[in-house]
């Protein structure tokens, strides 16, 4: 146990064996002088956006008007099939996700999909020991709203992702875990999923730089900054606010000497043999 990290599966990790990553490369794309500005979008309230983000690029997330939590869903853009998966990365990385974390794919695919690159709060801790960003929870749903309160509601995080990337080809079916940005939360003695009030302000942000192509979606949460929980739905809209989404592209000279991860290369075939012909029957 003195030389591994014992993670919460039966994956063991051994200390300082994920690969380096480059913090002088991540250092220098987030420079104004070294990125020139490709596409912007302001997400209204409660809504879904999705946008492609070019490998090598840096994508920044902003709250321009205040607190207000966002849910994010990534995928490779040449293959869907590949998308980012919440549970590795927390166990790679942590429960939370602040500047050097990266965000994994899943299988078979296993490699990073971006690096988050620079995080204004970095470093937050509540006073019951909540961070922000964090892979502990599932987005909002219509589903679990009916079950639970008997109600239908068309906004939720699931929803507007869903609606969100079908321009792109996908469904409803392609929504998967999110990574939680500006939302602070942790995990009680009892086992219980808290949240917090975002202490994000006007002009907080979270950057991102991608390793692959990427298709990102994001939803503005229909619970805004989460102060409004137990209150009315109009008082909970009331709290709700956009977020900003920017993507620059990288100088050419800024990445130069830099090559997108690769996948772990396993070759097995999970212990299966399939006859190749007649004659191997």
């Amino acid at each position: 146990m003195s030389n591994s990290i014992m993670s919460n599966s039966t994956i063991r990790r051994p200390v300082g064996s994920l690969p380096p990553i480059n913090r002088e490369l991540y250092q220098r794309v987030t420079e104004p002088t070294s990125r020139k500005l490709t596409h912007s979008f302001t997400l209204p309230p409660r809504s879904g956006y999705a946008w492609k983000v070019p490998a090598g690029s840096v994508f920044r997330l902003t709250t321009p008007e205040g607190p207000q939590q966002g849910d994010l869903n990534i995928w490779s853009l040449q293959n869907p099939r590949e998308r980012f998966w919440a549970a590795r990365t927390r166990q790679l990385q942590g429960s939370h996700v602040s500047r050097g974390n990266r965000l994994w794919s899943c299988l078979p695919y296993l490699r990073p999909m971006c690096t988050v690159v620079d995080d204004s709060l970095a470093g937050y801790v509540d006073p019951r020991g909540g961070r922000c960003h964090d892979l502990l929870g599932a987005s909002c749903d219509p589903y679990a709203r009916m079950l639970l309160h008997g109600e239908s509601f068309d906004y939720h995080c699931h929803s507007n992702l869903t609606r969100a990337i079908i321009p792109f080809g996908l469904t409803e079916f392609d929504v998967h875990d999110s990574l939680n940005v500006f939302r602070p939360a942790r995990i009680n003695q009892n086992g219980s999923y808290p949240v917090e009030i975002s202490p994000a302000v006007s002009g907080s942000f979270i950057e991102f730089f991608a390793e692959i192509d990427l298709l990102c979606a994001l939803s503005t949460c229909t619970k805004g900054d989460m102060s409004a929980l137990d209150q009315s739905e109009e008082q909970v809209a009331a709290t709700c606010k956009p977020i900003r989404i920017d993507v620059y592209k990288s100088d050419e000279a800024v990445l130069q000497g830099w090559k997108g991860p690769t996948c772990p290369g396993y070759k097995g075939m999970h212990g299966i043999w399939i006859p190749q012909g007649e004659r191997l029957l």
